[in-house]
Protein backbone atom coordinates (compact mmCIF):
# COMPACT_ATOMS: atom_id res chain seq x y z
CA UNK A 1 0.00 0.00 0.00
CA UNK A 2 1.29 3.55 -0.95
CA UNK A 3 0.41 6.62 1.48
CA UNK A 4 -0.84 9.28 -0.85
CA UNK A 5 -1.06 7.59 -4.43
CA UNK A 6 -3.80 7.87 -6.95
CA UNK A 7 -4.65 4.65 -8.55
CA UNK A 8 -4.98 4.50 -12.88
CA UNK A 9 -4.91 2.02 -15.22
CA UNK A 10 -2.79 -0.04 -16.74
CA UNK A 11 -0.13 2.02 -19.07
CA UNK A 12 -0.52 0.69 -22.48
CA UNK A 13 2.88 -0.57 -24.13
CA UNK A 14 4.01 1.46 -27.07
CA UNK A 15 6.61 0.57 -29.62
CA UNK A 16 9.30 3.05 -29.38
CA UNK A 17 12.88 3.23 -30.18
CA UNK A 18 15.27 3.90 -27.44
CA UNK A 19 17.83 5.96 -27.70
CA UNK A 20 21.22 5.59 -26.65
CA UNK A 21 21.65 6.52 -22.96
CA UNK A 22 18.09 6.37 -22.57
CA UNK A 23 15.47 4.28 -20.25
CA UNK A 24 11.91 3.91 -20.25
CA UNK A 25 9.67 5.47 -17.55
CA UNK A 26 6.23 3.83 -17.34
CA UNK A 27 4.42 3.76 -14.59
CA UNK A 28 0.71 4.00 -14.87
CA UNK A 29 -0.82 7.46 -15.08
CA UNK A 30 -3.54 8.09 -12.86
CA UNK A 31 -6.50 10.79 -13.98
CA UNK A 32 -5.64 13.83 -11.89
CA UNK A 33 -8.30 14.40 -9.58
CA UNK A 34 -10.65 17.60 -9.21
CA UNK A 35 -8.52 20.66 -8.89
CA UNK A 36 -5.25 18.87 -8.94
CA UNK A 37 -2.77 19.84 -11.35
CA UNK A 38 1.34 21.12 -10.87
CA UNK A 39 1.89 22.27 -7.68
CA UNK A 40 -1.56 21.42 -6.06
CA UNK A 41 -2.30 18.36 -4.01
CA UNK A 42 -5.23 16.13 -3.55
CA UNK A 43 -6.39 15.36 0.05
CA UNK A 44 -5.86 12.29 1.44
CA UNK A 45 -6.29 10.54 4.68
CA UNK A 46 -3.05 10.29 7.10
CA UNK A 47 -1.57 6.42 6.82
CA UNK A 48 -3.28 3.33 7.95
CA UNK A 49 -0.46 0.75 7.39
CA UNK A 50 3.22 1.32 6.27
CA UNK A 51 4.09 2.17 2.83
CA UNK A 52 5.64 -0.36 0.19
CA UNK A 53 7.37 0.99 -2.76
CA UNK A 54 5.86 -0.52 -6.32
CA UNK A 55 8.31 -2.97 -7.75
CA UNK A 56 10.01 -2.53 -11.27
CA UNK A 57 9.05 -4.39 -13.94
CA UNK A 58 10.62 -6.91 -15.02
CA UNK A 59 12.68 -5.78 -17.49
CA UNK A 60 14.14 -3.28 -14.83
CA UNK A 61 13.77 -0.51 -17.10
CA UNK A 62 10.21 0.61 -17.05
CA UNK A 63 9.56 2.93 -13.84
CA UNK A 64 6.06 4.29 -13.39
CA UNK A 65 5.43 7.96 -11.98
CA UNK A 66 2.11 7.99 -9.97
CA UNK A 67 1.21 11.37 -8.26
CA UNK A 68 1.75 11.45 -4.64
CA UNK A 69 -0.12 14.14 -2.64
CA UNK A 70 1.85 12.98 0.48
CA UNK A 71 6.06 12.47 0.48
CA UNK A 72 6.58 8.87 1.53
CA UNK A 73 10.10 7.25 2.35
CA UNK A 74 11.16 3.74 2.39
CA UNK A 75 14.60 2.83 4.45
CA UNK A 76 16.07 0.47 2.30
CA UNK A 77 16.81 -3.07 3.33
CA UNK A 78 20.06 -5.24 3.79
CA UNK A 79 23.42 -3.81 3.54
CA UNK A 80 23.28 -3.70 -0.77
CA UNK A 81 26.67 -3.86 -2.42
CA UNK A 82 28.69 -1.33 -0.29
CA UNK A 83 30.09 -3.20 2.06
CA UNK A 84 29.22 -1.12 5.87
CA UNK A 85 27.14 1.01 4.95
CA UNK A 86 23.37 1.43 6.42
CA UNK A 87 20.31 2.78 4.43
CA UNK A 88 19.62 7.11 5.57
CA UNK A 89 16.29 8.25 6.32
CA UNK A 90 14.45 11.40 4.79
CA UNK A 91 16.43 14.44 6.32
CA UNK A 92 19.78 16.39 5.99
CA UNK A 93 22.54 14.78 7.33
CA UNK A 94 23.24 10.85 7.72
CA UNK A 95 26.81 9.29 8.90
CA UNK A 96 27.73 6.00 7.13
CA UNK A 97 30.35 3.69 6.72
CA UNK A 98 32.19 4.19 3.61
CA UNK A 99 35.04 1.43 2.48
CA UNK A 100 38.31 2.49 1.63
CA UNK A 101 37.69 0.50 -2.54
CA UNK A 102 37.27 3.00 -4.69
CA UNK A 103 33.52 2.67 -6.63
CA UNK A 104 34.16 0.43 -9.43
CA UNK A 105 30.98 0.61 -11.36
CA UNK A 106 27.51 1.62 -11.27
CA UNK A 107 25.98 -0.86 -8.86
CA UNK A 108 29.01 -0.53 -6.54
CA UNK A 109 28.53 3.44 -6.55
CA UNK A 110 24.57 3.54 -3.96
CA UNK A 111 24.95 5.50 -1.25
CA UNK A 112 22.64 6.31 0.95
CA UNK A 113 18.58 6.31 0.85
CA UNK A 114 17.10 9.46 -0.19
CA UNK A 115 16.95 11.97 2.20
CA UNK A 116 19.84 12.98 4.51
CA UNK A 117 23.35 14.16 4.46
CA UNK A 118 25.81 11.22 5.80
CA UNK A 119 29.18 11.82 7.80
CA UNK A 120 31.03 8.52 6.48
CA UNK A 121 34.65 7.10 6.16
CA UNK A 122 36.26 8.72 3.49
CA UNK A 123 37.56 6.56 0.66
CA UNK A 124 37.70 7.96 -2.63
CA UNK A 125 41.09 9.03 -2.69
CA UNK A 126 41.68 11.93 -5.41
CA UNK A 127 38.26 11.26 -6.99
CA UNK A 128 37.21 13.45 -3.68
CA UNK A 129 39.18 16.23 -4.26
CA UNK A 130 40.75 17.11 -1.10
CA UNK A 131 40.27 14.04 -0.30
CA UNK A 132 41.31 13.06 3.67
CA UNK A 133 42.84 9.97 4.56
CA UNK A 134 41.06 6.71 3.70
CA UNK A 135 38.77 5.31 6.61
CA UNK A 136 38.28 9.05 8.27
CA UNK A 137 34.67 9.89 8.80
CA UNK A 138 33.05 12.73 6.74
CA UNK A 139 29.87 14.52 6.57
CA UNK A 140 28.08 14.33 3.45
CA UNK A 141 25.48 16.83 1.81
CA UNK A 142 21.99 15.43 -0.16
CA UNK A 143 22.06 16.85 -3.66
CA UNK A 144 19.54 15.76 -6.03
CA UNK A 145 20.30 15.25 -9.94
CA UNK A 146 17.32 16.75 -11.67
CA UNK A 147 16.56 17.30 -14.78
CA UNK A 148 16.86 20.29 -17.06
CA UNK A 149 14.42 22.44 -17.95
CA UNK A 150 13.68 21.01 -21.76
CA UNK A 151 13.07 17.12 -19.76
CA UNK A 152 11.47 18.90 -16.82
CA UNK A 153 8.84 20.22 -19.31
CA UNK A 154 8.34 17.34 -21.08
CA UNK A 155 7.82 15.03 -18.18
CA UNK A 156 5.31 17.75 -16.56
CA UNK A 157 3.37 17.00 -19.71
CA UNK A 158 3.60 13.33 -19.64
CA UNK A 159 2.69 13.36 -15.95
CA UNK A 160 -0.80 15.51 -16.51
CA UNK A 161 -1.84 14.72 -19.48
CA UNK A 162 -5.03 13.45 -20.06
CA UNK A 163 -4.57 11.34 -22.78
CA UNK A 164 -4.07 7.45 -22.59
CA UNK A 165 -1.24 5.69 -20.52
CA UNK A 166 2.04 5.65 -22.24
CA UNK A 167 5.76 5.79 -21.14
CA UNK A 168 8.46 8.42 -21.08
CA UNK A 169 11.71 8.15 -21.88
CA UNK A 170 14.35 9.70 -19.78
CA UNK A 171 17.54 10.44 -22.43
CA UNK A 172 20.67 10.35 -19.43
CA UNK A 173 23.05 11.86 -21.64
CA UNK A 174 21.24 14.61 -22.35
CA UNK A 175 18.03 15.20 -20.22
CA UNK A 176 19.65 15.86 -16.48
CA UNK A 177 21.95 18.72 -15.27
CA UNK A 178 25.52 17.70 -14.77
CA UNK A 179 26.37 16.70 -10.64
CA UNK A 180 30.16 17.11 -9.37
CA UNK A 181 32.12 13.81 -10.23
CA UNK A 182 32.09 13.04 -6.25
CA UNK A 183 28.19 12.61 -6.42
CA UNK A 184 27.12 9.00 -5.26
CA UNK A 185 23.67 8.24 -5.73
CA UNK A 186 21.36 6.94 -2.91
CA UNK A 187 21.13 3.47 -2.03
CA UNK A 188 17.68 3.46 -2.77
CA UNK A 189 18.08 4.21 -6.01
CA UNK A 190 17.91 1.96 -8.85
CA UNK A 191 19.59 1.09 -11.88
CA UNK A 192 18.98 -0.08 -15.42
CA UNK A 193 22.11 -0.63 -18.06
CA UNK A 194 24.83 1.13 -15.55
CA UNK A 195 23.03 4.41 -15.11
CA UNK A 196 20.42 5.49 -12.03
CA UNK A 197 16.99 5.85 -12.51
CA UNK A 198 15.20 8.78 -11.69
CA UNK A 199 11.99 8.49 -9.07
CA UNK A 200 8.56 9.71 -9.33
CA UNK A 201 9.15 13.12 -9.32
CA UNK A 202 12.24 12.92 -12.11
CA UNK A 203 14.78 12.89 -9.44
CA UNK A 204 18.01 11.20 -8.56
CA UNK A 205 18.63 11.15 -4.94
CA UNK A 206 22.40 11.73 -3.75
CA UNK A 207 25.47 13.16 -1.73
CA UNK A 208 28.42 15.28 -2.46
CA UNK A 209 31.20 15.25 0.31
CA UNK A 210 31.08 18.45 2.88
CA UNK A 211 34.38 19.79 2.14
CA UNK A 212 36.23 21.64 5.16
CA UNK A 213 35.97 26.17 4.39
CA UNK A 214 33.05 24.80 1.49
CA UNK A 215 31.17 27.76 0.38
CA UNK A 216 28.51 26.33 -1.10
CA UNK A 217 27.65 24.06 1.69
CA UNK A 218 29.74 26.27 4.40
CA UNK A 219 26.55 25.86 7.25
CA UNK A 220 27.80 22.18 7.11
CA UNK A 221 30.87 23.03 7.51
CA UNK A 222 30.67 25.02 10.78
CA UNK A 223 29.11 22.11 12.58
CA UNK A 224 32.17 19.84 11.74
CA UNK A 225 36.05 19.71 12.43
CA UNK A 226 37.55 17.11 10.55
CA UNK A 227 40.76 17.66 12.56
CA UNK A 228 38.94 16.78 15.80
CA UNK A 229 36.78 14.38 14.35
CA UNK A 230 34.21 15.74 15.75
CA UNK A 231 30.41 17.45 15.52
CA UNK A 232 28.86 19.80 17.61
CA UNK A 233 25.45 18.17 18.50
CA UNK A 234 21.75 19.20 19.93
CA UNK A 235 20.34 16.09 22.44
CA UNK A 236 18.92 15.14 25.43
CA UNK A 237 20.87 15.55 28.47
CA UNK A 238 21.22 12.89 31.07
CA UNK A 239 18.42 14.77 32.91
CA UNK A 240 15.15 14.55 32.02
CA UNK A 241 14.06 17.80 30.62
CA UNK A 242 16.92 19.28 29.88
CA UNK A 243 18.76 19.39 26.49
CA UNK A 244 22.87 19.55 26.27
CA UNK A 245 24.67 21.11 23.07
CA UNK A 246 28.49 18.81 22.89
CA UNK A 247 30.58 18.35 20.71
CA UNK A 248 30.16 14.34 19.47
CA UNK A 249 32.95 12.30 18.02
CA UNK A 250 32.30 11.76 14.11
CA UNK A 251 32.85 7.82 14.57
CA UNK A 252 29.57 7.27 16.82
CA UNK A 253 27.43 9.26 14.73
CA UNK A 254 28.37 6.60 11.87
CA UNK A 255 25.16 4.99 10.26
CA UNK A 256 22.74 7.44 11.49
CA UNK A 257 21.20 10.49 9.69
CA UNK A 258 21.40 13.88 11.44
CA UNK A 259 19.17 17.13 10.70
CA UNK A 260 21.15 20.52 9.96
CA UNK A 261 19.39 23.13 12.06
CA UNK A 262 20.26 26.99 12.78
CA UNK A 263 20.26 30.55 11.63
CA UNK A 264 20.61 30.01 7.65
CA UNK A 265 18.17 26.90 7.74
CA UNK A 266 14.71 26.59 6.58
CA UNK A 267 13.67 30.34 8.19
CA UNK A 268 15.00 29.38 11.40
CA UNK A 269 12.24 28.00 13.33
CA UNK A 270 14.14 27.76 16.25
CA UNK A 271 15.52 31.42 17.08
CA UNK A 272 19.35 30.35 16.68
CA UNK A 273 21.84 32.69 16.47
CA UNK A 274 22.03 36.05 13.85
CA UNK A 275 22.89 37.55 10.64
CA UNK A 276 26.41 39.03 12.71
CA UNK A 277 26.95 35.43 14.33
CA UNK A 278 25.14 32.08 12.80
CA UNK A 279 24.72 29.63 14.88
CA UNK A 280 24.19 25.70 13.80
CA UNK A 281 23.49 22.73 15.28
CA UNK A 282 23.42 18.83 14.11
CA UNK A 283 20.39 16.95 15.65
CA UNK A 284 20.60 13.12 15.05
CA UNK A 285 17.28 11.54 13.78
CA UNK A 286 14.83 9.98 16.40
CA UNK A 287 16.69 11.71 19.15
CA UNK A 288 13.45 13.39 20.07
CA UNK A 289 10.66 10.90 20.70
CA UNK A 290 7.23 11.66 21.01
CA UNK A 291 6.01 10.51 23.98
CA UNK A 292 2.30 10.32 23.74
CA UNK A 293 1.97 10.28 20.05
CA UNK A 294 -2.01 10.70 18.16
CA UNK A 295 -3.83 7.79 17.23
CA UNK A 296 -3.57 6.79 13.20
CA UNK A 297 -6.70 9.37 12.42
CA UNK A 298 -7.06 12.83 10.79
CA UNK A 299 -8.95 14.93 13.63
CA UNK A 300 -6.81 13.03 16.29
CA UNK A 301 -3.57 14.11 14.50
CA UNK A 302 -5.09 17.45 13.61
CA UNK A 303 -6.15 18.10 17.83
CA UNK A 304 -2.50 16.66 18.71
CA UNK A 305 -0.69 19.27 16.59
CA UNK A 306 -3.12 22.08 17.11
CA UNK A 307 -3.86 21.69 21.13
CA UNK A 308 -0.77 19.55 22.78
CA UNK A 309 2.56 21.29 23.61
CA UNK A 310 4.44 18.08 22.36
CA UNK A 311 2.70 18.95 18.58
CA UNK A 312 4.14 22.37 18.38
CA UNK A 313 7.06 20.31 15.64
CA UNK A 314 7.80 20.31 12.42
CA UNK A 315 6.18 16.83 11.86
CA UNK A 316 6.18 13.25 12.71
CA UNK A 317 8.01 10.53 11.66
CA UNK A 318 6.37 6.96 12.28
CA UNK A 319 9.48 4.10 12.53
CA UNK A 320 7.73 0.92 11.32
CA UNK A 321 8.28 -2.46 12.29
CA UNK A 322 9.69 -3.83 8.99
CA UNK A 323 12.16 -0.84 8.52
CA UNK A 324 9.48 1.86 6.75
CA UNK A 325 9.81 5.71 7.67
CA UNK A 326 6.53 7.65 7.00
CA UNK A 327 7.04 11.43 7.24
CA UNK A 328 4.08 13.93 8.10
CA UNK A 329 4.36 17.51 7.87
CA UNK A 330 2.31 20.08 9.13
CA UNK A 331 1.37 21.42 5.84
CA UNK A 332 0.42 18.09 4.38
CA UNK A 333 -2.62 18.57 7.02
CA UNK A 334 -2.43 22.66 6.18
CA UNK A 335 -1.13 23.91 9.37
CA UNK A 336 1.58 26.38 8.90
CA UNK A 337 5.48 26.28 9.50
CA UNK A 338 7.18 27.85 11.14
CA UNK A 339 5.44 28.14 14.68
CA UNK A 340 6.27 31.67 17.10
CA UNK A 341 6.89 29.15 19.85
CA UNK A 342 7.89 25.25 19.29
CA UNK A 343 8.30 22.44 21.60
CA UNK A 344 12.28 21.84 20.96
CA UNK A 345 12.32 25.66 22.44
CA UNK A 346 10.15 25.65 25.13
CA UNK A 347 13.43 23.29 26.90
CA UNK A 348 15.90 24.62 28.83
CA UNK A 349 19.63 23.77 27.48
CA UNK A 350 23.20 23.32 28.91
CA UNK A 351 26.65 23.52 27.17
CA UNK A 352 29.34 20.97 27.87
CA UNK A 353 32.27 21.60 26.21
CA UNK A 354 35.59 21.02 27.36
CA UNK A 355 38.49 22.70 25.01
CA UNK A 356 41.27 20.80 27.17
CA UNK A 357 40.01 17.50 25.96
CA UNK A 358 41.17 18.06 22.60
CA UNK A 359 44.87 18.71 21.32
CA UNK A 360 43.76 20.80 17.97
CA UNK A 361 43.30 24.82 18.01
CA UNK A 362 39.68 26.14 17.13
CA UNK A 363 39.75 29.45 14.61
CA UNK A 364 38.37 32.21 17.11
CA UNK A 365 36.01 32.31 14.75
CA UNK A 366 34.63 28.98 14.53
CA UNK A 367 31.54 27.65 17.22
CA UNK A 368 33.84 25.52 18.16
CA UNK A 369 35.77 28.07 19.47
CA UNK A 370 32.41 29.59 21.24
CA UNK A 371 31.23 27.27 22.12
CA UNK A 372 34.02 25.77 24.07
CA UNK A 373 33.94 29.39 25.64
CA UNK A 374 30.55 28.56 26.99
CA UNK A 375 31.18 25.35 28.48
CA UNK A 376 28.98 24.49 31.69
CA UNK A 377 26.55 27.53 31.48
CA UNK A 378 22.76 26.92 31.00
CA UNK A 379 20.01 28.64 29.17
CA UNK A 380 16.26 28.61 29.42
CA UNK A 381 16.02 28.05 25.51
CA UNK A 382 18.01 27.32 22.83
CA UNK A 383 17.01 31.15 21.14
CA UNK A 384 18.70 32.46 24.36
CA UNK A 385 22.27 31.24 23.63
CA UNK A 386 24.51 34.16 22.83
CA UNK A 387 28.31 34.51 22.28
CA UNK A 388 30.15 37.34 23.44
CA UNK A 389 32.16 40.17 20.85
Amino acid sequence: MQFGVLSGEKPKQQQQKKPSGAVRAGRKRPQPPPGAGPGRAAAVAPPTAAPARAPPTTDGERRRHPRTTFPVVQRAGGGGERQGCAGAVRGRRSVWQWPSARRGDAAAGRGAAQGAVPVRHRGEGGALGQAAAAGRPYLWARLDRRPNKQAEKRFKQFLYSLEDCKEFIWNFEEDFKPVPDTWIPAKEVEFSNGNPLPDENGHMPGWVPVEKNSKQYCWHSSVVNYEAEIALVLKHHADPGLLEISPVPLSELLEQTLELIGTNINANPYGLGSRKQPVHLLVPHGAFEIKNPPTLNQNDILSWFEGCSEGKVEGIVWHCRDGCLIKLHRHHLGLCWPLAETYLNSQPVVVSFNRNDYECDFGPKSLFHHFSNLDGQRFDRLKDIKFDG
